[in-house]
């Protein structure tokens, strides 16, 4: 009788549901046992120290040093803890990095030796135009201010063709002004930011070593003598070997990276809710 009423005990079957639960979370949870175990390897712990070396400018003491390792671990298991709790998830910020670290690994996986000179000449050859050296120019102006009247400005443009071919120096005449009287090796594209593209498509088209003109500018009138000019031209590749090397790397990273991501891409299967979208599902 006393062992049926026993039996019949509500504790008694709280405790024997309690024993059967702990059993059953020890059999499940006693695989994943080796998640629990966090080795700071003895490569770590010189990391930790040149991490530290580096930001103090002198090695660690050893206490200094197990407060790393302390951190390390610290930090090691709330991590962990957090990813147990799913904190990673529709995070943002977690997503970002991890993308980021993703495509790192992405760009070293295809990593290959540094370009040869047949592969630099070949990315010049196909990206030659943002390679090439601006045309240039170098010429001398008189300037004469369009504030005056017409007639004036004619006369006086005409007075100053006459003492030029008398041998008359040029900085002498004309008016003064913050125009510079002589202009070396200009970029077309600057000549026509500082003196407008209706001037500077003329003096690109003036005969070398005459004066000509008056040629109209933001600024007023000018006589203008063309001393040099020079083309676009493509460098030699030592020249710009680095300029070269350093975009050709960049558009490779680019690459795989793109490349990557498109056979991930293949495998997956996306679901765009919302008939707003249904085109954009249908092209990806």
């Amino acid at each position: 009788m006393r062992t049926r009423r026993l039996l019949q005990e509500p504790i008694l079957h709280f405790l024997l549901i309690g024993i059967a639960l702990f059993v059953v979370y020890g059999k499940v949870a006693a695989p994943n046992r080796a998640g629990m175990s966090i080795v700071v390897s003895e490569a770590m712990v010189d990391e930790l120290a040149r991490e530290h070396e580096a930001r103090w400018t002198r090695k660690p003491s050893d206490q200094e040093l197990a407060g790393l390792v302390d951190a390390y671990v610290r930090d090691e298991i709330l991590y962990r803890e957090g990813l147990a709790l799913g904190l990673d998830r529709d995070d943002a910020l977690i997503k970002r990095r991890v993308r980021q670290k993703f495509e790192v690994i992405a760009e070293e996986q295809s990593a290959r030796e540094a370009p040869s000179d047949a592969d630099l000449a070949a990315y010049v050859t196909q990206n030659a135009g943002r390679f090439l050296l601006p045309a240039t120019v170098s010429f001398e102006q008189i300037f004469f201010d369009n504030a005056r009247i017409p007639a004036d400005v004619e006369r006086a443009v005409a007075a100053a063709r006459v003492a030029l071919a008398h041998g008359a120096d040029p900085r002498k005449l004309g008016q003064a002004s913050m125009l510079p009287s002589r202009v070396d090796n200009a970029e077309q594209d600057l000549v026509a930011r500082d003196f407008g593209t209706g001037f500077a498509g003329q003096v690109e088209t003036a005969p070398l070593g005459q004066w000509s003109g008056p040629i109209a500018s933001s600024f007023g009138a000018h006589l203008v003598r063309v001393s040099a000019r020079t083309p676009t031209a493509l460098p030699e590749l030592d020249g710009i070997r680095r300029i070269v090397a350093r975009e050709w790397e960049n558009e490779r990273r680019v690459s795989s990276r793109s490349d990557s991501y498109q056979k991930l891409r293949g495998q997956y299967t996306v679901l765009i809710e919302g008939t707003k979208l249904t085109s954009l599902a249908a092209r990806r």
